[in-house]
Parts: C-alpha cells; sequence; structure tokens
C-alpha cells in the first residue's frame, strides 16, 4: 500500500542522521548530501520514506559508488535510461523502503531539478497543500502492492512537477 501520513518531526533528524553516513561513507567525493522528496518540506504529508540526493563530480566509477551504498545496505533499482543520469538506491531492499538515495551530477539538470522543486514546496504552503492533495488522491488510486502500481503513482505527479518547475522558472 501507498500510505501518505502526516507530517513527522523526526524526519529531518532522521535525514541528518543518515547523511552523517553518507557522508563519512563518500567522503570527498560527496560534494553535497540533501534531503529532497516530501518529508523535506515541514508540515508536508509524505509517505515516510526519507530521499537523499547525493551531488558527485561525476557518476563514474558507477562500481565504486555501488560499493559505497551497498555497505550501507543500500540496493540499487534500476530506472532504464533515466538511471544513467539519477541512479536510484533503496534500503533496505523489501518494500516498504525507509530510505532512498538519488544520485547526481552536482551542477546538472537532475540536481537543480529537484532542489527547485523542493524549494518552491518549502516556499509556498499552498503549494504544498496542493501538492499533498494530489498525492493523497494519487495513494487512493494506486494500490502500491506492485512496482508498476508505485512507479504510476510516481509518473502521475509529473504534471504537477513540471508545472511547478515552469513557473519557478519564469519567475526567475
Amino acid at each position: 500500500m501507498i500510505v501518505i501520513v502526516p507530517y513527522r518531526t523526526e524526519w529531518p533528524n532522521l535525514f541528518e542522521s543518515e547523511a552523517r553516513l553518507l557522508g563519512r561513507a563518500f567522503g570527498t567525493l560527496a560534494l553535497s548530501i540533501e534531503h529532497v522528496g516530501s518529508t523535506s518540506v515541514p508540515g508536508l504529508a509524505a509517505k515516510p520514506v526519507i530521499d537523499i540526493q547525493i551531488s558527485l563530480a561525476a557518476l563514474e566509477p558507477r562500481s565504486r559508488l555501488e560499493e559505497i551504498l551497498f555497505g550501507l545496505g543500500y540496493w540499487h533499482v534500476d530506472l532504464g535510461d533515466f538511471d544513467s543520469v539519477y541512479p536510484f538506491f533503496v534500503k533496505p531492499n523489501q518494500w516498504p523502503s525507509t530510505h532512498h538515495v538519488h544520485l547526481c551530477v552536482a551542477g546538472g539538470a537532475q540536481e537543480r531539478r529537484h532542489l527547485l522543486f523542493r524549494d518552491q514546496l518549502r516556499g509556498s504552503p499552498e503549494l504544498a497543500r496542493r501538492y499533498e492533495a494530489l498525492k493523497y488522491d494519487l495513494a487512493d488510486r494506486h494500490h502500491g502492492r506492485t512496482r508498476e502500481s508505485r512507479e504510476a503513482y510516481s509518473l502521475a505527479k509529473t504534471s504537477f512537477v513540471e508545472a511547478v518547475l515552469r513557473s519557478a522558472a519564469s519567475a526567475i
């Protein structure tokens, strides 16, 4: 099941704790480690999963990056072509996971998009409420018992995310 829960005040602390582990493991490879996703937006209801974005100078050598994450209990989830620009890892390996790690190139489009979307939600309570309502609606429509259903839930949020990013870009 895809379960959306009210905001939990411990989410920032859970991020900080995991970010410290990741920072020690990645060392100077990690140029930044950011809390992204809905749990990074104060007051926003979310799936109770801490999304973490690690920005690197390069996504290669991939085997070294995977080795680091595997050593911390993360598992790679293949996202097809998108995997080459935003590799995705989950912990633990069974559903539901508690942590997601997304790797990206520092200064790249994926890094900018995810930080911009997060910052737009943080800066607009009204926008965050609209996103929250959408997530509740989509969770009701997508059961989440299969990977396909979970992907459909995520993909159904795309038009909202793209509209927010377009609006933010036009305001700059």
